[in-house]
């Protein structure tokens, strides 16, 4: 079969910019390498063609089978797109983090569903297909040591500055904002045999690469093993990592940095123990935020710090007392977003239950529109919170000091830090530009 691949739609009018930071997917997630993955282990026999709508233009050619990978902000894209080669006559199968929240929205554009990581199913699926007999549905199985989770590597159709691996999946936190606890749903945590990893990371081209695991410190044990293999690799490299253990095991940090770590993502999300509590996330205490930045520090390494505002703790007064906290900790790159509830999270069923969703335009949940009804602000006050939150902290001045204190980190986390700060300084500018118009 001649198959395509969307791995990531478009929604815009102009290509993202070449550092740009898309804010498609959960502040403290990275998009999802689940359509790379099926790309990567369909039987060769296939012809595969993987298109990602950012860099790549999609063209409507005769296919015989078409994957649409998505998430909330770009499902109506992504049901154009279907909807589009479906009247041509082609089967269409959609998967991702939308799709697996909404497996019955997704289904009136599609003529099967992926509900959740479904790798260990695809090949089931392109054998069903060839005989017929393909299921609307199809959902994940839960992971268990007899299970090999696939690569990520596959020839892309462009040049590809950063590579991207799994070491690890899912997460057993399940914080009550975050749209992994659908994705991952019944399926738990699994973790990677480490040489197989260290093989894979080998056969990437690129020197820089991302781990896009939900967090690289949910088993420290497995990590330190992980990064001590990856010592004389010499690559670079960023993951995202819990406070907690960043704050309370200095040797993971100095191990990191060994292995060839140049940044950390931290999702703090709120300076509040309260609101950190109440969104369950176990892994932060607010006052061990500023161990776990000076020992990533101590080691030259960067910390990017994300930040979610619109929690139902959070006063008026939340955006400045966040701003003088992240100016103290000292925080290389710090992140904003506006509260998101994505469908399928406990906090989509909460806010839809007391009747606080204010809309269900997909596109807007982009984690830079207020979709809810906050509870103890505006609407207005959260939006132009977050916008100033951007305007205070990235003025050319606070950007530059910013950007020189990281010299002293090394080349490598040196242009991390310039990127980020160039691209949040440009977003501070536009990303809100549409709602100011009205």
């Amino acid at each position: 079969m001649n198959i395509l691949i969307v791995e990531t739609v478009w929604m815009g009018k102009e290509k993202y910019k070449f550092f740009d930071i898309t804010l498609l997917t959960v502040f403290t997630i990275l998009p999802t390498l689940h359509a790379r993955q099926l790309a990567a282990i369909t039987p060769k026999n296939h012809t595969v063609t993987l298109v990602n709508e950012r860099y790549s233009r999609l063209h409507f050619n005769a296919y015989d089978l078409v994957v649409i990978d998505y998430v909330t902000a770009t499902a109506l894209r992504a049901y154009e797109i279907a909807d589009t080669f479906r009247k041509k006559g082609v089967p269409v199968i959609l998967s991702g983090m939308h799709a697996s929240a909404l497996p019955e929205e997704a289904k009136l554009h599609a003529d099967s569903v992926l509900i959740g990581r479904t790798e260990l199913q695809w090949l089931t699926v392109l054998q069903d297909i060839e005989k017929k007999s393909l299921q609307p549905f199809y959902s994940s199985t839960p992971y268990d040591d007899t299970i090999c989770l696939p690569p990520t590597k596959i020839q892309l159709p462009r040049f590809v500055m950063t590579g991207a691996i799994e070491a690890t999946r899912g997460c057993p936190y399940q914080c009550t904002f975050c749209p992994e606890t659908t994705f991952s749903k019944g399926t738990g945590y699994y973790k990677r045999p480490v040489d197989e990893v260290i093989a894979e990371i080998k056969t990437l081209p690129q020197k820089i690469f991302t781990f896009y695991d939900t967090s690289l410190t949910i088993d420290p044990d497995y990590t330190k093993t992980l990064f001590k293999k990856m010592k004389g690799l010499h690559k670079r490299f960023l993951c995202n990592g819990n406070a907690d253990v960043l704050a309370s095991d200095p040797e993971l940090v100095r191990l990191a940095k060994e292995a060839g770590c140049i940044c950390w993502l931290i999702g703090f999300e709120s300076i509040s123990q309260r609101t950190i509590d109440s969104v369950g996330k176990k892994t932060n205490i607010v006052n061990h935020y500023a161990t776990a930045i000076q020992n990533i520090h101590t080691h030259r390494m960067a910390v990017i710090g994300c930040f979610m505002f619109g929690f139902d703790t959070d006063t008026p007064t939340v955006f400045h007392e966040t701003l003088d906290i992240i100016k103290k900790l000292e925080i290389d790159i710090p992140d904003f977003c506006i509260l998101t509830p994505f469908p399928g999270t406990p906090v989509f069923q909460q806010f839809e239950a007391e009747g606080r969703i204010l809309t269900k335009d997909w596109t807007h949940y982009n984690l830079k529109h207020v979709v809810f009804q906050p509870k103890q602000i505006t609407p207005h006050q959260l939006l132009q919170g977050v916008r100033q939150m951007y305007k205070d902290l990235y003025t050319p001045l606070y950007s530059l000091r910013r950007i020189m204190k990281s010299l002293q980190f090394g080349l490598y986390p040196f242009f991390a830090v310039f990127a980020r700060n160039i691209v949040a300084s440009m977003n501070s500018r536009r990303l809100f530009i549409e709602q100011e118009k009205k």
